[in-house]
């Protein structure tokens, strides 16, 4: 059990070891120990409010690794939100982060700045996405947005009523889509939603769901996530579904799980009974897509278990051609993988990804030597301090290219923008979700 009492810091430094930010600065002040400290001074009395303080208690990715590494079992997550709050509410915010949580607080507002920024695509000459930048990424390095939001694309395919699970099928799943694969990465949703019925599940896609709320959350707005919050613990309480024949809530975002499983539990003094019981269930249920394959397959035989998922994915997808007259023996396709921060210290599911695209026959697997070092994407990270950001994303893809790869997997969408927004057309490096690989 995490605690969140600053006293039983011990000072150790082991925090500095897994520290991102420290391991860029080399600075004190850039430690998780540090912050722990003046958090403790500062409820004591001893220190007071100041920009220079938020600054220090804002430049931190939120990563998990101090709180996953700490002998102590303290929860610098949670510390560090409760400050980053407080903060918030003595100086503000920056304009662009103001506007970031006022259109995350809101389906509506999110759906329209998207067909806005899909517009803004269409129509704005290409030497303004030449010439600036975003934080650390080029403006021409921004992935496109989606066509159609994904949940309104899958609806006529995949969404279906709750209930008891069709004859021969093994159950229900709901998947929490995020926004990201909504408006930015529908390949990903496809991909999933394809998969898991291939697997034999029900997909169940609720309709009212809405941001996660981790960005307001990490960025001190505690009150507009929790309408957020509210909105997805109801939507997503597996007693709706008839809890019984809700198998697992699928996410394919680490963030978005992490919320789900560790930060919606957490709040559970702010909610009422009913709620706290709901979002406990809720937790319970959440995996991300990759470790529920893995789950879900024959572990004695896994290298064939992905490929009668890959055919029984083939079955269902009228666009790939089938047919092989020659019977020739298809190349090898060279992929890396870069390891999410909150899949490894808030999902604690580190190695499951690697695990499958290790038995994936059709993949010839190599494994950076950082691939599990933090790409510096960081939620807005990359935009609030792009100088630390470019630092550790630049080592990344060196690291990344000397593996000889052409696809780099990863499956955290922030994480995917950096990586891949921070690439040359030089590099002839491709960034997708592992779970893609499954239906080449």
């Amino acid at each position: 059990m995490k605690s969140s009492t600053l006293q039983n810091c011990s000072k150790c430094g082991l925090c500095l070891s897994v520290c991102p930010t420290y391991k860029v600065a080399l600075l004190e002040h850039a430690s998780p120990r540090a912050r722990l400290q003046l958090i403790k001074y500062y409820e004591n009395s001893e220190l007071i409010s100041s920009s220079g303080l938020k600054e220090i208690i804002s430049k931190c990715l939120m990563c998990g690794a101090c709180a996953a590494i700490c002998p102590s079992g303290i929860n610098h997550y949670s510390k560090f939100m409760e400050m980053r709050t407080k903060m918030a509410e003595d100086h503000g915010e920056k304009i662009a982060i103001k506007s970031l949580v006022y259109l995350l607080s809101s389906e509506f507002r999110i759906r329209f700045a998207a067909g806005f920024a899909k517009l803004g695509q269409r129509i704005t000459p290409q030497i303004i996405f030449e010439k600036y930048d975003l934080g650390n990424i080029p403006l021409k390095r921004f992935p496109k947005l989606n066509k159609k939001p994904f949940r309104q694309a899958v609806a006529e395919t995949s969404r279906s009523e709750a209930g008891e699970p069709e004859k021969g099928n093994r159950g229900n799943v709901l998947y929490f889509t995020g926004c990201a694969t909504n408006y930015l990465f529908d390949k990903t949703g496809f991909a999933t939603v394809n998969i898991l019925k291939s697997m034999g599940y029900k997909v169940i896609i609720p309709e009212k769901q809405t941001c996660c709320g981790i960005p307001m959350l990490f960025h001190g707005a505690k009150d507009k996530a929790k309408k957020n919050i509210l909105t997805n613990i109801k939507c997503l309480n597996p007693d709706s579904f008839n809890q019984d024949t809700v198998k697992a809530i699928i996410v394919d975002c680490p963030t978005c799980g992490s919320a789900l499983k560790n930060e919606y539990p957490a709040l559970q003094d702010d909610f009422s009974p009913e709620t706290a019981e709901a979002a406990s269930k809720i937790s319970s249920k959440v995996i991300d897509i990759m470790s529920f394959i893995l789950q879900e397959s024959d572990s004695t035989n896994l290298a064939q278990s992905l490929e009668n998922l890959k055919s029984d994915n083939l079955k269902h997808d009228s666009r790939v051609n089938q047919t092989n007259p020659e019977n020739i023996e298809p190349q090898k396709i060279k992929v890396t993988y870069h390891l999410p921060c909150h899949l490894k210290n808030s999902l604690q599911s580190p190695g499951n990804s690697e695990t499958i695209l290790k038995n994936m026959p059709r993949l010839d697997y190599i494994r950076a030597v950082d691939a599990d070092e933090c790409c510096g994407g960081g939620g807005t990270f990359f935009y609030e301090y792009p100088e630390i950001s470019k630092k550790m994303v630049k080592v990344k893809i060196i690291n990344a290219k000397k593996t000889g790869a052409r696809i780099w997997l990863t499956d955290c969408p922030v994480c995917r923008i950096n990586l891949s927004g921070n690439l040359k057309e030089s590099d002839k490096l491709t960034v997708k979700h592992p779970v893609e690989m499954i239906q080449l």
